[in-house]
C-alpha cells in the first residue's frame, strides 16, 4: 500500500483511493491525480484495499474490476454494506458485463482504460461535485383551496410522493417513515425526477443533469441506476416511457 500526502504548506486535495494490482498503472495514475492536487492512497489488491477504505476513509474510490484475493466487483459490493462514497469502476474496452456487474454492484459510474488523465479527473471531479451538492430550497406551490400538489415542497423542503418523501434541506429520503439509504448519485437522480413530476425525462437528459456528462456517454448507465433506484424507493414510483425515458409519477 502507497499512500502519498501533500507538503505541509499545501492544501490537502480530495483523497483517492486507487485499488490496481498492476504496478505501472498504478504509479502513472497516481502520479497524474497528485499533480491534480489530489491526495492519494494506492492498494494491489481487493482485500487490502478493503482495508485500506475501512481505515483511511477516502473521498472517493477508484479500482480495476480485476484484482487478486477480492476482486473489484466484490470489494464494490462489501463497500457499499457500509458506505455512500462515490465509486468510479474501471473496466476493459469492450467489456460491457464488468460494466454492468460494476454499476449493479453499487458503483457509480465507469471510465474504460486506457483512460487520458484529463477524462478521469473529469469524472473524478463530477462525482465528488455529485456527493457534496446542496439541493435549492424550494418554495410549496399549491392548489385553489391552499393544499400542497403532490412533489411540492412544503415549506420545509420536503417533497411528498405517496409514501416516499424527500427533504432537500437535510438531503435526507423516507419511505413510510423509513430513512431509505441513497448513494450521491441515487439521490441526484431522484432529486431530478422530482424536480419534474410526471414530466418524462430522456436518457441523455438524465445523464448530462446526473453524470454531467458533456459527450455522448452510454445510457445503460442511467438504465442501471434507474433499476437500483427502484428497487430502494418502490418499483412503480418510476415510469418507463418506451422510446423516451423516465417519469417520476406523482
Amino acid at each position: 500500500m502507497t499512500t502519498a500526502r501533500p507538503l505541509l504548506d499545501e492544501p490537502a486535495g480530495p483523497h483517492i483511493l486507487f485499488v490496481e494490482d498492476d504496478a505501472v498503472i498504478r504509479d502513472t495514475v497516481r502520479i497524474a491525480l497528485q499533480r491534480y492536487g489530489f491526495t492519494v492512497s494506492t492498494a494491489a489488491d481487493g482485500l487490502t484495499g478493503l482495508e485500506l477504505f475501512r481505515s483511511a476513509r477516502p473521498d472517493l474510490l477508484l479500482l480495476d474490476v480485476m484484482l487478486p484475493e477480492l476482486d473489484g466487483i466484490g470489494l464494490c459490493r462489501k463497500i457499499r454494506e457500509f458506505s455512500l462514497a462515490p465509486i468510479l469502476m474501471v473496466t476493459a474496452r469492450g467489456d460491457d458485463l464488468d460494466m454492468i456487474s460494476g454499476l449493479e454492484a453499487g458503483a457509480d459510474d465507469y471510465v474504460v482504460k486506457p483512460c487520458e488523465s484529463a477524462v478521469l479527473v473529469a469524472r473524478i471531479r463530477s462525482l465528488l461535485r455529485r456527493a457534496s451538492f446542496t439541493a435549492v430550497r424550494e418554495e410549496p406551490v399549491r392548489e385553489e383551496g391552499g393544499t400542497a400538489r403532490a412533489g411540492a415542497a412544503d415549506g420545509r423542503g420536503v417533497l411528498a410522493f405517496g409514501d416516499l418523501t424527500i427533504d432537500t434541506c437535510g438531503m435526507e429520503v423516507r419511505r413510510g417513515g423509513e430513512i431509505v439509504a441513497l448513494t450521491p448519485t441515487e439521490l441526484r437522480l431522484l432529486l431530478v425526477f422530482a424536480a419534474s413530476p410526471g414530466v418524462v425525462l430522456e436518457r441523455r437528459t438524465l445523464l448530462r443533469k446526473v453524470w454531467d456528462h458533456a459527450w455522448d456517454g452510454d445510457t445503460r448507465v442511467v438504465d442501471l441506476h434507474v433499476k437500483r433506484l427502484r428497487a430502494k424507493i418502490d418499483a412503480e414510483r418510476i415510469e418507463t416511457v418506451r422510446g423516451f425515458g423516465y417519469k417520476l409519477r406523482r
